[in-house]
């Protein structure tokens, strides 16, 4: 009875489980690659978001160029400072 058993449960296991296990997996993976609509909310969310600190900066910069019209090389270290930096000697 052991001698038939054994080769009929492995050839189900064989040609029924192994392509299932590996079709099913094929099938979460490639829906799981897909973007769901809670992620394209949060993605226009962030987009909104990145926009509207893009707008404040440019308003920032417009007061302070009103302010003060040099006030970028005023911040940025001068030229030799910087290429200093650049070469590792301190």
């Amino acid at each position: 009875m052991d001698d038939v058993l054994i080769p009929i449960v492995v050839c189900g296991i064989l040609f029924l489980g192994l392509p299932w296990l590996v079709f099913h997996y094929i099938t979460k993976w490639k829906t799981s690659a897909k973007l769901t609509g809670g992620d394209e909310k949060l993605l226009d969310e962030l987009y909104d978001a990145a926009r509207r600190m893009d707008d404040r900066l440019c308003s920032i910069e417009r007061i302070m160029t009103a302010e003060n019209p040099n006030w970028k090389q005023q911040c940025l270290p001068e030229t030799s400072a910087r290429q200093r930096l650049l070469s590792g000697e301190d």
